[in-house]
């Protein structure tokens, strides 16, 4: 078997490995949790008939090994069981129909600040990287660092007291929907996606800047310049190429937490995408919901991270000879 190939049956395997023991870890989360949701929808008045009837319902009775596989087995299967919610009004809504427009929403939004925050983050890191030292390369370094230290609800809090408050440019909410034109919801997603764009672009530009520049000192590199190659060239035909492992790496864990991490983007600007349906779930104690979007936010972290580690094994082929 080819060296590529084995190494990345490895790397499928501890994906898969990975995100098994992830799901083992959210169900427990999940059973650890204080009072009994049965007992909660009742309220305390409650017969322990009608408590038990529910449990019942709702499997909560069975043994929770027993529960763990019959939702490992259907989330394989793309079906995440019935949401708890609604079970006043009769049967509740499948949770795939409640989480798969949302994901889409997040996707969306997390596609925009990628295209924006990359290709500006790429070039910005070249340009700090051919100007190492001068004022060019310090400005920003100081920008990115000052980007990376803020957090993004401060971040989006600054963007809404500025754009929406005080000049009116932009409404303060991306509560958007499916009835909007894409006009409207292009602007409603403006100011969370600067959001996102501002702390991934920050992350990406440093790294860049740092694994270009560290390749200046190498010996081809100087032999490039004896050369008389432009500058220009020396990064992108001979710097470049060698940096991307590090450099992909750090645009997967980006591009993972624009898709993981947007919970707090989303409840600030009120957004309808999987962050917010999770928040919703967890304060209605909706543990299906709950568990699904956990689940897949751990199926996307593993599977960008594992992405990008078979591309830096494929773009270095000193990978394939480990010491």
């Amino acid at each position: 078997m080819h060296p590529v190939i084995k190494i990345i049956l490895q790397r499928l395997a501890l994906g898969v490995f990975s995100l098994l023991a992830v799901s083992v870890v959210i169900f427990s989360a999940m059973e650890m949790l204080p009072g009994d949701y049965a007992r909660s929808i009742l309220g305390q008045s409650a017969t322990p008939e009608a408590v038990a009837q529910l449990r019942r319902e709702l499997a909560l009775d069975q043994p929770a090994p027993k529960r763990y596989l019959r939702w490992l087995s259907g989330a394989a299967r793309g079906d995440f069981g019935t949401s708890f919610s609604g079970r006043g009004e009769g049967a509740g809504r499948p949770v795939a129909k409640l989480v798969l427009p949302r994901l889409a929403n997040t996707l969306m939004l997390a596609a925009l600040a990628a295209a924006l925050a990359i290709p500006l983050a790429l070039g910005l890191g070249l340009l700090a990287a051919m100007n190492r030292g001068r004022f060019v390369d310090k400005a920003l370094n100081t920008l990115a660092l000052m980007l990376a230290a803020m957090p993004e609800f401060l971040i989006a809090y600054v963007l809404i007291y500025w754009l929406s408050a005080r000049a009116g440019l932009l409404p303060p909410l991306a509560n958007i929907n499916a009835g909007m034109g894409w006009g409207e919801t292009l602007e409603r997603l403006i100011m969370p996606v600067l959001t996102l764009s501002s702390v991934v672009m920050a992350h990406i530009l440093r790294m860049t800047r740092a694994s270009v520049s560290e390749l200046f000192g190498r010996p081809w590199m100087e032999t490039a310049l004896l050369k008389g190659l432009p500058r220009a060239r020396r990064v992108t035909h001979h710097a470049l190429p060698n940096a991307w492992g590090p450099v992909v790496n750090v645009l997967a864990f980006n591009i993972a937490w624009l898709i993981t991490g947007v919970v707090v983007t989303e409840v600030v600007f009120v957004y309808p995408g999987i962050g917010q349906l999770m928040v919703d779930a967890v304060r209605a104690r909706d543990i299906p919901v709950v568990q699904a979007c956990a689940l897949i936010f751990a199926a996307v972290y593993i599977g960008l991270n594992l992405l990008a580690d078979i591309i830096a094994i494929i773009t270095n082929p000193r990978l394939l000879h480990p010491k």
